[in-house]
């Protein structure tokens, strides 16, 4: 049975968290409407691809040290070898960023030859590419806060800070008459200011100037291996859009990044467990508590479901009204590739923090050829889709792979750890919501149409009525307690209901 104190420690962190992501994903969302709004399709195209170029260009340059730094970080308690673990991940990480970035810049002009068609791109792309060695000691920062378990300075900053100071430039340049070229100068400007703040708080934490014990062995024996599987992750959620750009144009680019981020959205909840997740497990298995993992892996899982599941149903039932509603008319065609993605992205709440699990306990090679595997799968399915069906070709492509992705994880986790989400409260939960939400939604689509009004209202009674039929259908257990607490925290509201259903469950764990 899972340890109340650590589901505890995980919630509360979750609330901060939760906080954050949501944030952090409104900010990413509302920028992505100003600038579709601001530009036609085709130049909003055109920043998708320069953002995917940013993108991977920093993955690659983390080389792994991005989960290495915050695994080792929670395994040590003397600031030494803390801060030998800090000064030796931003010391590699920023000298591949800076390697890469001469590189990107060296070949900018075959680079927008192949993959943009207006002449502003190739300015918008040197931005971009500058920002990358920003990005990555930003990115080392708030993953050794993330080792230190301290949430409060990541929302403060990744969370908050970085997302306001973004759009707050992008609308300031953008009425003072910039083109395109807003989007690249908030970015740099942003990440730059971010990173200092997140320097100068992670200082009151741990002083970054002192002795140091650097551990290069281990962390990079650790890190090498997600070397590969982080820029295969990236290349997973970046490829379509790449691809999409080399062999259809700039404006199916637009219409596809109007879904995906949507689509993306769904993994904000898992992302809440997640800050808290990696060191949490890796703690545990330093000291031998598998059955403690699995426990909380189960339980996670089951309420990632839930609160992940409204969205999931609005997205495939109601794609081409939120399309609407946050992209505007233009961006409704894109509805089919929304919904298809939305499958693809669900799955990983279906299948909970499989990766991060293999990660904390070590099979980082297990997770390498795993993201080989899913890579070449999306690779080969964009080659054949794209071409003949555009960005719902991609979609397809993005969502068979995320799918084959999230099994192949439970497979290997099962085989080398013995863990999987399966109880059979979880079971039962994957059941009832389909069976009882889905043809509700489908019913009240052929009347309803989505609004910035009826959406959230939706959202709250789809939300609503699958907690109930959680409820009925048995799928609560004496650990649940914890999370019917935080629900109750969330709202800011008591429940008799409720407090007699958390009753009873702590009678049915004594």
């Amino acid at each position: 049975m899972a340890d109340s104190n650590h589901l505890s420690d995980l919630l509360s962190s979750s609330v901060l968290i939760v906080l954050g992501v949501v944030v952090a994903s409104v900010g990413r969302l509302v920028e992505r409407i100003v600038i579709a709004q601001q530009f036609s399709p085709k130049l909003y195209g055109e920043v998708s691809i320069a953002f995917a170029i940013m993108t991977v260009g920093t993955t690659v340059s983390l080389v792994g040290l991005n989960d290495g730094i915050p695994r080792f970080v929670s395994r040590y308690e003397d600031e030494r070898d803390v801060r030998g673990v800090w000064v030796l991940g931003l010391v590699v990480s920023l000298a591949v960023s800076i390697l890469v970035s001469v590189l990107l810049l060296l070949n900018v002009d075959r680079i927008t030859d192949a993959l943009f068609e207006t002449a502003v791109s190739r300015e918008l792309v040197r931005l971009f590419i500058l920002t990358i060695p920003v990005s990555v000691g930003l990115t080392v920062g708030v993953s050794a806060l993330r080792g230190l378990e301290n949430t409060r300075y990541k929302l403060y900053t990744k969370d908050l800070l970085h997302p306001c100071l973004r759009i707050g430039l992008l609308i300031f340049l953008l009425g003072t008459g910039f083109d395109l070229l807003a989007v690249g100068y908030a970015y740099f400007v942003a990440t730059l200011g971010t990173l200092v703040v997140v320097y100068f708080l992670s200082n009151k934490l741990v002083r970054l100037v002192g002795p140091v014990r650097t551990h290069v062995r281990e962390l990079l024996a650790y890190s090498a291996p997600l070397i590969v599987t982080m820029v295969l992750s990236i290349l997973l959620t970046r490829m379509d859009t790449l691809m999409l750009a080399d062999m259809r144009t700039s404006a199916e680019v637009g219409v596809y990044n109007a879904a995906y981020p949507l689509a993306n959205s769904l993994l904000m909840v898992i992302s809440s467990f997640g800050y808290l997740y990696l060191p949490l497990t890796s703690r545990l298995d330093a000291d031998g508590e598998h059955e403690e993992i699995t426990d909380i892996y189960r339980i996670t899982t089951k309420w990632i479901f839930v609160f992940t599941f409204p969205a999931f149903l609005v997205f495939t039932v109601f794609p081409g009204d939120v399309l609407s509603i946050f992209f505007g008319q233009q961006y409704v065609g894109g509805g089919i590739a929304l919904a298809i993605l939305s499958v693809g992205f669900f799955t990983s709440a279906a299948a909970g923090r499989n990766r991060t699990t293999l990660a904390a306990l070590g099979h980082t090679k297990s997770i390498l050829w795993v993201d080989v595997l899913t890579l070449a799968l999306n690779f080969v399915l964009n080659i054949l889709l794209i071409p003949s069906h555009g960005f719902v070709g991609a979609a397809i492509a993005s969502a068979g792979a995320y799918v084959l992705r999230n099994i192949a994880f439970n497979v290997v986790l099962q085989l080398k750890s013995g863990i999987n989400p399966l109880s059979a409260q979880t079971t039962r939960t994957y059941l009832v919501l389909p069976v009882v939400l889905f043809p509700v939604a489908v019913f009240a689509s052929n009347w309803v149409t989505l609004t910035a009004v009826t959406l959230p209202i939706f959202l709250v009674c789809s939300g609503l009525l699958g907690l109930v039929a959680v409820a009925f259908a048995g799928s609560l257990q004496p650990e649940d307690g914890v999370f019917i607490e935080f629900i109750e925290s969330a709202v800011g509201t008591e429940f008799p209901a409720i407090q007699r259903l958390q009753r009873y469950l702590r009678a049915q764990g004594e």
